[in-house]
């Protein structure tokens, strides 16, 4: 059996995630108990690199899931619940992962590759307005702020640029102001 051409045939020659008709690809399904077609799909060149590149995820793009998410092939209800859960944080996934069912097996499948997981010991760090701050991020300060041994007031406004996080201490993260490395309350930035 060619995979590809019964990819197509399932698929209607269609992405199975975002119902795209044009540079079509196979993709496999990382972790699948299955092999062959059954853990397969065929995706877009659009979804494929954001599949493989989070960095370049555009959440818009996803909002195709509110179909496919639905699908009766298990490797398309892996991947659509694999997308939501990167993609929770945006609001409106979140609420589409609460209406979406997975059989034990396919959550135990769509799970296997960490996806949805989350250490709850871990430290979050939020911003002001409750967004989760990651190392790298940058940040606007909502307030004047004094710098406590470098005489300078970090105004309003000032953008900082590659934060770090201070692993033991969710309030705390810390970048570049005026050329100083200091300190600065989540309470006080919020995410740009």
């Amino acid at each position: 059996m060619n995979i590809e051409k019964e990819l197509y045939r399932r698929s209607a020659s269609k992405c199975e995630l975002s119902g795209a008709t044009e540079d079509l690809k196979i993709y496999a399904v990382s972790k699948s108990p299955n092999t062959g077609l059954e853990s397969h799909i065929l995706i877009s060149q659009t979804c494929l690199e954001q599949i493989e590149d989070p960095s370049i995820i555009d959440p818009n793009h996803w909002r195709c899931l509110n179909e496919s998410m639905w699908s009766e092939v298990p490797a398309v209800q892996v991947m659509a619940w694999r997308m939501l859960n990167r993609l929770k944080n945006e609001g409106w996934p979140q609420d589409l992962l609460e209406m979406l069912y997975l059989d034990d097996e396919t959550l135990a499948w769509a799970k296997a590759d960490g996806d949805g997981e989350e250490d709850s010991d871990a430290i979050q760090h939020i911003d002001a307005n409750g967004a989760p701050l990651k190392a790298g991020d940058t940040v606007v300060l909502i307030k004047d702020l004094d710098v406590k041994g470098a005489n300078f007031t970090a105004k309003r406004g000032t953008t900082v640029r590659n934060i770090s996080l201070v692993h033991n201490n969710p309030e705390h993260i810390e970048g570049r102001v005026n050329g100083q490395h200091i300190v600065i309350l989540t309470k006080y930035v919020k995410k740009s």
